[in-house]
């Protein structure tokens, strides 16, 4: 039975992304130099990963040249896309190289989008997996209340924390590579988040 994988802001043929740096200014956001070295890894890894016959939602931002779309060619399975921002050429450019094309998709009581949808726009789904942020996650702010040794009255502490209702399947979070459902859905738990419909307000799709 064939797998279904996601990935997200693969960005084959951008030399700018090879330059970017993580939230600590120090690190690399891409390990490679140049978007050859890059792509040429990247399609390693995804043909060692995925099968021909398996399905693929590509969460957008897929190239950011045009010439970069035949790269697509190159990769394994059944390919689905919900475009991104940088998604920008024309519908029929895309359809050559994916099944379909969509704006967002349903699976499972997840909804999936490039960007992150708004938390007021999540209504009945569980979790929204998502691209776009490639290194971050959508944070969200617990407050705690502490005592300091030097003075005994109680304060309160704000402290961001991974937002469970979100999760981002950028190739920065998942080695490069597309990852299996299956997988996001044990990290979607192991983080707290609700798999399916909230309430069981819907049909598993």
């Amino acid at each position: 039975m064939p797998a279904v994988f996601l990935v997200s802001d693969t960005h084959f043929g951008h030399a700018g992304v090879c330059r970017f740096m993580r939230a600590d200014g120090v690190t690399k956001l891409r390990p490679w130099d140049n978007p050859e070295e890059m792509d040429e890894e990247m399609v390693k890894r995804w043909n060692e990963t995925v099968r021909r016959n398996d399905k693929v939602y590509h969460l957008g931002d897929v190239v950011i040249n045009r010439k970069s779309l035949n790269i697509m060619r190159r990769l394994n399975g059944d390919k689905v896309l919900i475009r991104g921002n940088h998604d920008i050429f024309k519908l029929e450019d895309y359809a050559k190289h994916f099944r379909d094309i969509r704006g967002y998709h349903v699976m499972n009581g997840m909804i999936l989008s490039h960007i992150p949808v708004h938390e007021e726009s999540l209504g009945r789904f569980g979790v929204n997996i998502h691209g776009h942020l490639h290194a971050n996650r959508v944070l969200r702010t617990v407050k705690s209340e502490m005592v300091s040794k030097y003075d005994p009255r109680p304060f309160t502490v704000e402290e961001p924390v991974i937002d469970s209702r979100y999760h981002c399947v950028c190739v920065e979070q998942t080695d490069f590579r597309p990852i299996l459902f299956e997988d996001v859905m044990k990290k979607i738990k192991e983080e707290g988040g609700e798999i399916g419909f909230r309430n069981g307000n819907g049909p598993t799709m």
